[in-house]
């Protein structure tokens, strides 16, 4: 049983305010894709990590290094302030929970979850305990003696996530853990697995492409592209203040307009100078503003306006509606959300105002 002073890295616990994990300058080639390129980051005690990214973007190969299937080819990974890299897979105080579950088919829930503390060859007695303890957390408890092929999706999630967590891992790593669950048991475990992590004091690091599932989880993301982390900030900061044009087409809508900083805003070909946040951007430099379609107002005949246009479409979404509006001079339609359902029709002539501190000014790439 691990020693609650030191862990199996034999560090000391880690305080509060030094990263539990630290990642530097990590770089991993296959051939001749750049998997990672100079990746560095550093995860909290306790936190609810995300790599996100699109599929190729090397999140993956960060997790495999971290749980000991791959090694980098050049950098270095402290978990406590101790080299995580020197210890092989099975003797790293990391788990790792995989995409498929990859449950024994031919064994109950409780055999299942039992497994990896049986070959500890920890006392029955202290096994029993701590099986019993971890299905009541993870709310299976009456599916103990059932086999996996008894099992519903969701209720093979929880199995998969009991045998992680009843080792008591520093860390735990999950790879797209809701990717085989339908949308309705997946909002589910996205709330389970917040409230889990505050109950049993674990770091967690998920993996995922899903940016919903990213965004309703984590407490901070990394944002990867091509080997590099775009990213790392809280789910809100991410989305009100992107970093680039990467990030701002990635995270949830964004209508961008391309253009040149000019005094007082973005200049952009016809359509004039488009008002901003301050940007530390020259004027004359290329660049993207960005902004969100719940942020755009829609306004009447005789209202200040910034841009005018035509009603294309409108979609109701159950509680927001989005109306695309083609404004002259410009080909690409921009989306406008409103709470409730619209009573604009098609043709209506609307005019288009945000306040200039809510667009986001991004260089471009």
């Amino acid at each position: 049983m691990t020693d609650p002073v030191h862990d199996a890295t034999g560090a000391p616990p880690t305080p509060d305010d030094a990263p539990l994990l630290a990642v530097r300058s990590v770089s991993r080639s296959f051939g001749d894709v750049r998997a990672l390129v100079d990746v560095s980051l550093d995860i909290r005690q306790n936190e609810f990590f995300a790599l996100l990214g699109p599929s190729g973007c090397g999140k993956t190969t960060l997790l495999r290094i971290l749980a000991g299937f791959e090694h980098p080819d050049t950098g270095s990974v402290t978990l406590g302030g101790a080299d995580l890299l020197a210890l092989p897979p099975e003797r790293r105080p990391v788990n790792l929970m995989f995409q498929s579950y990859a449950l024994f088919p031919h064994m109950s829930v409780e055999r299942n979850v039992a497994y990896g503390l049986e070959r500890e060859g920890l006392p029955k007695d202290e096994v029993q305990a701590r099986v019993a303890e971890v299905l009541r957390v993870v709310g299976i408890s009456e599916t103990a003696r059932r086999r996996p092929s008894q099992l519903s999706g969701g209720q093979r999630q929880r199995v998969a996530l009991a045998r992680a967590i009843v080792k008591r891992p520093r860390l735990l790593l999950l790879d797209e853990p809701l990717s085989a669950l339908d949308r309705k048991v997946r909002g589910e475990m996205q709330l389970e697995l917040k409230r889990l992590q505050h109950e049993v004091g674990i770091t967690f690091v998920v993996v995922t492409h899903d940016q919903e599932e990213a965004m309703s989880m984590a407490d901070r993301i990394a944002v990867f592209q091509r080997g590099r982390i775009e990213q790392v900030d809280r789910p809100v900061m991410l989305y009100e203040r992107p970093r680039s044009l990467f990030v701002a087409r990635f995270i949830g809508n964004n209508d961008l307009f391309p253009g040149t900083i000019a005094p007082g805003g973005l200049e952009v070909a016809g359509l004039g100078v488009l008002p901003t946040a301050e940007s530390e951007l020259a004027v004359g430099t290329a660049a993207w503003l960005g902004i969100r379609p719940e942020h755009i107002a829609l306004v009447g005949e005789g209202a200040p306006r910034i841009l005018t246009g035509e009603v294309i479409e409108t979609q109701f979404l159950g509680g927001a509606s989005t109306i695309a509006v083609g404004v002259s001079g410009y080909e690409t339609p921009v989306l406008v959300t409103q709470a409730g359902a619209t009573r604009l029709e098609r043709g209506a002539t609307v005019g288009l105002t945000w306040d200039p501190a809510r667009a986001v000014v991004l260089p471009s790439e």
